[in-house]
């Protein structure tokens, strides 16, 4: 048996459900009416408990609770009938009420057992959307039903308790039923099912309170709307994918849809289109309750606003850190890199600080990539990227106020490093200790050049690039200091490679410089 589509025992429910609620429509008002009323009644809430049994879901205790629920209504019903066709009696209140009234906790705790395991005590968005709702129903409620119902009670105080717990009990259905749709989860025939059973009960039970407020209800369409909610929560519970009417499912931080959005809009006028609808009536006006739902409704929306806010706000700051960080490495980007190297320059010039960029390349990455893959490749530059940075932070390198730096990368297996309050020199070094914390026995090479200040951004990283292509021509492995802006540095000579204090001259024309890979700091 499948999730999709209908199986055999669901469209038979469905057929005998729709049939028998239709006769029970036309028959005329009598015991037999009421005895197929409750035979459908009972009926639905059989198959109910059935299709528990059946298919055994996960979170079997809310499917176990809207059956408790429909089980009390039914034999409300019931009861109803002998009251009425063999005591001869229509008492209120009576017995009968007790059990209507039983069942809207019932309900209520049921969808509410739904919506927890939804995932919906972690939404708040979604309970405040419920509560505007809510409230804005608790009105209409107030004004169409619960204040007229507990008038024409008279004046017994039970009575007048038992036609307000009506009303009441629907505005809890409801609410909790409207928390159900605010959920992520998935939206299978079963919650389909589900949700409308109970919309079509409830508009069933507000249209009957409405009713009766003029005139005894005998039986009519009011019927229908009751029973088919009946079949189509049997449906719901028989149907297989109410397995996965209980599974959560992540949804995006963020959203209004468009059926939403128009529902908070209709909520949101209703409180002063009530009060408007009352005044060109000439009916009764219900100023304090208007002006409580109005006030619960602004601050219900003023919350809202704030989430939304919030949402946008951190949604904002992640595409500005999208902007600024390396997706792969976690490090900052290029463009964030530029910002800060003007940034730096500005504080360079102000406070008299020496200004250095160095320019780190992975030696012989593509070679590395060919050989082990580009999944590898990206985790030596995750590993490198990690390494190097705290290196950078056990050395203090860019502890404040005196000094400042950023480690970026550049593109590819570049990388650049700026440092403030560096000299030269401290900063070749510094880079070279940076390159023998190169993971997975892999090296880099590196240029590294003091700022001056009349040079532009463009200049500088030229002349770090034109030391690191040195290092490079140098045999990898090291790093190489640039000579000061208008020089051009060239490979350094072994003999006179001093720990990175000495300058080595540049190699005759037509000779190649000898070198040690990874023997330190040289200048140009």
């Amino acid at each position: 048996m499948t999730s999709r589509g209908t199986t055999p025992p669901l469209r038979l429910h469905l057929a005998v459900g729709g049939v028998l609620a239709v006769v029970c429509v036309l028959l005329p008002v009598g015991p037999g009416r009421d005895a197929l009323y409750t035979l459908v009644s009972a009926g639905s809430v059989a198959v109910m408990a059935a299709g528990v049994r059946l298919h055994r879901p996960r979170q079997a205790h809310a499917w176990w609770l809207l059956v408790a629920g429909m089980a009390t209504w039914a034999t409300g019903d019931a009861l109803w009938a002998l009251f009425r066709w063999v005591l001869h009696v229509t008492p209120f209140p009576s017995a009968a009420d007790v059990l209507y009234l039983a069942c809207y906790p019932l309900l209520a705790a049921g969808y509410g057992g739904f919506v927890r395991a939804r995932g919906g005590h972690r939404d708040r968005d979604g309970l405040v959307d419920a509560a505007i709702l809510t409230v804005a129903f608790a009105l209409l409620s107030w004004v169409l039903l619960l204040r007229p119902s507990i008038e024409a009670a008279g004046t017994s105080v039970l009575a007048r308790v038992l036609a307000g717990a009506y009303p009441a009990g629907d505005v809890l259905v409801l609410a909790l039923l409207v928390r159900l749709l605010t959920t992520g989860g998935a939206r299978a025939s079963s919650f389909r099912y589900l949700v409308a059973g109970a919309a079509l009960m409830l508009l069933a039970d507000c249209g009957y309170q409405y009713v009766t407020l003029a005139t005894d209800y005998s039986g009519g369409l009011l019927t229908l709307p009751w029973l088919c909610g009946y079949v189509a929560l049997g449906a719901a519970a028989l149907h297989p994918s109410m397995r996965r009417l209980t599974d959560a499912e992540e949804r995006p931080a963020f959203g209004v849809t468009r059926a939403r959005l128009a529902a908070l809009t209709v909520a949101g006028l209703l409180s002063p289109g009530t009060l408007l609808l009352q005044l060109a009536l000439g009916a009764r006006l219900e100023a304090w309750a208007v002006a409580l739902a109005s006030a619960v409704l602004f601050l219900l929306v003023m919350v809202r606003m704030s989430g939304l806010v919030g949402h946008l706000q951190e949604r904002a700051n992640r595409m500005a850190d999208l902007a600024r960080t390396d997706t792969l490495t976690g490090l900052a980007n290029r463009r964030t890199g530029d910002a800060e190297l003007a940034r730096l320059q500005v504080r360079a010039r102000r406070e008299g600080l020496p200004l250095c960029v160095a320019v780190l390349d992975l030696d012989r990455f593509k070679e590395f990539n060919d050989t082990y893959g580009h999944q590898a490749g990206d985790s030596l530059l995750v590993q490198a990227s990690a390494a190097w940075h705290a290196a950078l932070l056990e050395e203090g390198a860019c502890t404040p106020p005196s000094r400042a730096g950023l480690l970026a990368r550049w593109g590819g297996e570049e990388f650049v490093l700026l440092l403030l309050g560096h000299e030269l020199d401290a900063a070749g070094h510094l880079v070279d200790r940076l390159r023998r914390r190169t993971p997975a026995g892999q090296s880099f090479s590196a240029g590294v050049a003091r700022w001056a200040d009349a040079e532009g951004a463009g200049e500088l990283f030229a002349r770090a690039d034109a030391a690191l292509y040195a290092a490079k021509r140098a045999g990898r492995d090291r790093v190489l200091l640039a000579g000061a802006a208008g020089t051009t540095p060239a490979p350094p000579e072994a003999g006179r490679r001093t720990g990175g204090n000495a300058t080595a001259p540049a190699p005759r024309a037509g000779t190649r410089a000898p070198s040690r890979p990874g023997t330190g700091v040289s200048r140009g």
